[in-house]
């Protein structure tokens, strides 16, 4: 069996806002079939990393790889914004956020062609959406809206599939669709995901990186009491179900 190929490193990078470090000591790769979960408390520096992979924001210091080539692009990462930083209020449809994944920077107005929205409604067919292909974006629910979003997120083919705090403000059936997708995707594509709640992804993902200012790879998706509090990286567990969980004590600098 061939060894996974890298699709991006980052080493020993330090990033942040106004001359203030938000994340240091971040030195990670991401491989081929990788699905990886991002956790840490608000404020600990979860979208800065994200923000950092994406190249939207240039680090202070260390380096960034993308494999096989020297910046992001579209063709190899994907990413799923929270559903709460979209402007509801603008009128497009279903079917142009979608297809809107295909535009490049350079190019921001065209006419798309007949395979492009053959593409799109391939997506929108898998996602269960084509039904609603021409409502308006701020008609939508919640995991509609994410569907919408994962769609355009998708189309371009990405190595790479990034995922900021997905289950928020979603409806209950595409929060339990939602790992089965994932799931499938997998066998196709690397994943990192973004979440607060450790007690629902880890049972579905592979490695898991814990940001607290610092930033902790753990090839494991099982994470320790003992790991948590050494790293400074205070998660609320929540479970449901027959999930397996552990109630983790209070960490000691935050209750003083």
């Amino acid at each position: 069996m061939n060894k996974p190929g890298k699709l991006l490193e980052l080493i020993e990078v330090v990033a942040g806002y106004g001359g203030e470090v938000i994340i240091s000591n971040t030195s990670f790769s991401v491989l081929e079939n990788d699905f990886i979960g991002i956790i840490g408390p608000n404020g600990g520096g979860k979208t800065t990393l994200v923000k950092v992979i994406l190249g939207l924001l240039k680090p202070y210091s260390g380096q960034i790889n993308y494999f096989p080539r020297t910046e992001p692009d579209d063709r190899l990462i994907g990413y799923l914004p929270q559903v709460h930083h979209i402007d509801k209020k603008f009128p497009i449809s279903v079917e142009d956020v979608v297809l809107s994944g295909l535009m490049k920077k350079d190019r921001l107005i065209r006419r798309f062609t007949h395979h492009e929205r053959k593409l799109a409604a391939n997506q929108m067919e898998l996602m269960g959406i084509i039904e609603i292909r021409k409502r308006a974006v701020g008609e939508l629910s919640g995991g509609q809206l994410q569907r919408t979003f994962l769609c355009r997120a998708l189309i371009s083919s990405p190595k790479l599939l990034i995922l900021d705090e997905p289950n928020n403000n979603v409806d209950n059936k595409f929060e339990s669709d939602l790992y089965r997708i994932l799931h499938d995707l997998n066998k196709n594509i690397a994943i990192l995901i973004v979440s607060h709640d450790i007690g629902t992804i880890s049972s579905h993902i592979k490695t898991i990186i814990c940001v607290n200012r610092d930033v902790h790879y753990h090839q494991s998706n099982m994470i320790t009491e003992d790991q948590l509090r050494a790293y400074n990286c205070p998660i609320q567990l929540i479970t449901h179900g027959e999930i397996p969980h552990t109630v983790l004590k209070t960490h000691q600098s935050l209750s003083q």
